[in-house]
């Protein structure tokens, strides 16, 4: 039984989890910035930074302490490597080489995305399918359409090639007025909304199995805020055409019900025809909008294999899905030297743990 410390700073959440054989969470910590990054509308990079060097140390002792354990009860440390933002990157990379040099224990750099990915082996219940299974990955930086084909080899077969769709999301949300983060808040709102109330675009790409919504984040710009004068040239004037004001006749809960309406269409729509045409044992969805019913029931009553996503608690940031995804990459031999660098950007169909 291996026992893993895992650290995750990839955006803004101070995480730190232990995790026992790749499914067994016996601690997860998460300390959350949402209310530092409120007031700015998104994540600012240089608070988030600054608050996970605060809370970093702390966190993971806290996370020991739940777990009932001490560095000498591991087998390995575990953070996220990228893909992420720097700074924050750096304080969990940093901090976790320290410990790893103090302790003598291995260190294993993670991808994030796969992080998403093995955040359903920590699901009560879970049973792992027969491979190949489709991952939808989607979240605030990231919209991923990969082929698992064994235990860390992928397909990368589609994905955003604009906004993710957590990230539009999050540029509606504000636009309609909404706290930060936009995704919950968007869906609660659209609750009371009507679907037919605006037609909102479903894009079409190039790619068969990619995704994009910046052209409808702008359908719904140009349907609910006021239009900025086409004589707006002046630095100033294009400076405050680009904070948008909702028109006074908006009903923000049918714009978020046809908003959401049309990003879970476009997402459950690829999804489904990948998932024929790739001829997967099941689909697993995960990441911080794999929490929206909407999509979650649009993907079940169209897919003709199962479909299967994590706890609510496990959809957005934390630790745990590290460990668990850090068990498979121990048990493989993978190990990091502490020399490695953090990685902005980093698909996951890349060789993930190349020099």
């Amino acid at each position: 039984m291996t026992a893993i410390l895992a650290i995750e700073t990839s955006c803004d959440e101070t995480a730190a989890a232990i995790v026992s054989s790749g499914t067994t969470i016996r601690s997860n910590i998460v300390a959350s910035q949402i209310d530092l990054h409120a007031q700015y509308g998104g994540v600012f990079p240089e608070v988030a930074s600054r608050a996970h060097a605060e809370t970093i140390s702390a966190v993971a002792g806290r996370a020991l302490d739940e777990a009932e354990m001490t560095c000498a009860d591991l087998d390995a440390i575990a953070v996220t490597q990228g893909p992420g933002l720097v700074g924050s990157l750096l304080v969990g990379i940093n901090f976790a080489k320290g410990l790893a040099l103090a302790t003598g224990l291995p260190l294993l750099g993670i991808n994030h995305l796969e992080g998403h990915a093995y955040s359903l082996w920590l699901a009560p219940g879970f049973s792992e399918a027969e491979f190949p299974i489709l991952a939808l990955i989607v979240s605030g930086g990231h919209s991923e359409l990969l082929v698992m084909r064994a235990h860390g080899v992928y397909e990368r077969i589609g994905g955003t090639i604009d906004d993710a769709a957590g990230e539009a999301f999050d540029k509606i949300g504000r636009l309609l007025g909404l706290p930060f983060p936009g995704g919950p808040n968007i869906e609660r709102a659209a609750q009371s909304g009507a679907l037919d109330a605006y037609s909102f675009p479903r894009a079409k790409t190039s790619g068969n199995y990619d995704f994009s919504f910046s052209g409808l984040k702008t359908a719904v710009m140009r349907a609910a805020a006021i239009q900025p004068s086409a004589s707006a040239r002046s630095r100033r004037e294009r400076r405050a055409a680009r904070t948008a004001q909702l028109r006074a006749d908006v009903n923000i809960n049918d714009v978020a019900a046809a908003f959401q309406d049309a990003v879970t269409d476009s997402l459950s729509a690829t999804t489904c025809r990948a998932a024929k045409d790739f001829a997967v044992n099941a689909v697993y969805l995960s990441g911080g909008v794999s929490a929206n019913q909407m999509l979650r029931n649009k993907l079940a009553s169209a897919l003709d294999v199962p479909l299967c996503f994590p706890p609510l608690f496990l959809c957005t940031d934390n630790a745990a899905m590290i460990g668990a995804a850090a068990h498979f990459r121990y048990l493989a031999g993978h190990r990091s030297g502490l020399d490695f660098e953090a990685r902005a950007s980093w698909r996951l169909s890349e060789d993930v743990y190349a020099d």
